[in-house]
């Protein structure tokens, strides 16, 4: 069976997409998959069963992109086109199924949105693809545990919690009677100096860091997001990453909608800036807050029946 899944520009999205496209694999085993999806979004995809080939598209003008696009997949016969996108393309290509997720904003979760265009019911958690080799990076990176990961870089200003309050998080998290006393520290971010900046007053503020901003791939940002004792961090890919791997996330939200973007996995929760939901300033949601979800996330689960 042959697929082609068309998915977001931008990493957040794309890890959303991947609960979909797990759903697929599993219940055509053996299909094999051409991905199309944007330049920074490759490395979601690059480690996953069954791929055929990533097609990274780069969005040029008046939606030229698009038929570059067809260019590269209307000469092949498709047995199921999924278009993330609501494009026009799926109806463009010969398919013996097609399945286009309606564009514009809409109520509910994006991953309910993204599991609508198939009709799968619940929507499939998001899944994190890496291997031996980024196991062992991550390792090697970050030996031992536990682990506190920070993410205080975003790819909007206004929706990334002041520098310093993720430096008294920090200390509060990791100190003997915090909900991860003695973890070592790590700091994620990705490529370019504008990640660099943003995340350059934590690192200073905490030099004891493993510094991990802009040196990972995709697949060993996940990876190494596996080793952590918790994540917290900003809205961003890189927190849709984490709550993919299952470990316990905190994505902390002010300006734009959890509602819409929270992350999702099996232990993974929005902290809201106090104000009302997606138009609160990050500066906002109190250190309090944060480290009371965190031990709240991270107390012991009781068995059923038996008194915590």
């Amino acid at each position: 069976m042959r697929i082609l899944f068309i998915t977001s520009t931008r990493i957040g999205d794309a890890v959303l997409s991947t609960g979909l496209l797990d759903h697929l694999l599993r219940a055509h085993p053996g299909a094999q998959v051409t991905v199309a999806c944007g330049h920074v979004a490759e490395g979601v995809f690059t480690r996953m069963p069954g791929l055929e080939r990533i097609i990274p598209v780069t969005k040029r003008p008046w939606s030229l992109h698009w038929l570059d696009l067809w260019r590269k997949v209307a000469f092949r016969r498709w047995d199921l086109v999924v278009d993330l996108r609501g494009s026009a393309i799926a109806w463009l290509l010969w398919t013996r199924r097609r399945a286009v997720m309606r564009g514009g904003r809409r109520a509910g979760h994006r991953l309910q949105h993204i599991a609508d265009a198939l009709g799968v019911k619940p929507p499939p958690h998001p899944v994190a693809w890496f291997d031996a080799a980024d196991e062992a990076r991550a390792a090697e990176l970050l030996p031992g545990g536990p682990w506190l990961v920070l993410g205080p870089t975003s790819n909007w200003h206004l929706k990334t919690w002041p520098a310093d309050r993720f430096v008294t998080l920090a200390d509060r998290l990791t100190a003997a009677d915090g909900p991860l006393p003695q973890a070592r520290i790590a700091i994620l971010g990705g490529p370019g100096e504008q990640e660099r900046r943003s995340a350059a007053s934590v690192l200073n503020a905490l030099p004891g860091a493993v510094d991990l901003v802009g040196r990972l791939s995709l697949p060993e940002v996940a990876a190494a997001l596996a080793r952590a004792g918790l994540y917290v961090g900003n809205d961003s890919g890189l927190m849709h990453i984490a709550a993919a791997t299952g470990v316990p996330t905190l994505g902390l939200f002010g300006p734009t909608p959890a509602s819409e973007y929270g992350p999702v996995g099996p232990r993974a929760e929005a902290v809201l800036a106090d104000g009302p939901p997606a138009t609160t300033p990050m500066d906002r949601l109190s250190v309090d807050s944060v480290v009371e979800a965190a031990t709240h996330l991270l107390a012991p689960v009781s068995a059923p029946g038996v008194a915590a």
